[in-house]
């Protein structure tokens, strides 16, 4: 330290005080005012890209949001459609059960009014057999009751007898 104030010149410590002094001026004048600027133009970038990216994040969450809710009703419309093709399945079906028993019901009754005309054709064929065997046993009984004059006779007053006159 001594060595520094022996070599001490006060001409040498006033000229480099007036160029340190200069150079601040010349600093300040030329090289302070667009340094400060460039500054403030980081800055004030800084700030935007901030306020960029907070109204990105926004809109982010906005379309976050949006795609959530037409997601939500994209479900909802499916949950519809899928309700309404159930139900149309179902009315289709019950419709096409009432449709066969209609069907097979008209055939049943077709079915039974076959049966039925077709036993009365048979019950009529029946009598009509058993008509014409009663006739044909009938005439045959007859002809041996009646093959004598005698049971002739004796018949026709049994009939004559059975009438009653008024």
């Amino acid at each position: 330290m001594e060595v520094l104030l022996n070599d001490f010149s006060p001409g040498l410590f006033i000229v480099q005080t007036i160029l340190l002094l200069g150079l601040i001026f010349l600093m300040v004048k030329f090289a302070w005012k667009p340094i400060l600027n460039s500054l403030n133009e980081r800055e004030t970038g800084i700030q935007e890209a901030l306020a960029a990216a907070e109204k990105a994040k926004a809109d982010m969450q906005n379309l976050q949001a949006d795609n959530d809710r037409m997601l939500q009703e994209a479900r909802s419309e499916r949950e519809a459609m899928l309700k309404d093709a159930r139900e149309i399945k179902e009315k289709m079906i019950a419709d096409s059960k009432e449709q066969a028993k209609l069907e097979g019901d008209k055939m049943l009754k077709q079915a039974q009014a076959a049966i039925d005309s077709e036993k009365k054709a048979a019950v009529a064929d029946i009598k009509s057999q058993v008509a014409e065997l009663s006739v044909a046993i009938a005439e045959k009984v007859i002809k041996e009751e009646l093959s004598s004059n005698d049971k002739q006779l004796k018949l026709v007053d049994t009939m004559l007898s059975d009438i009653k006159l008024n």
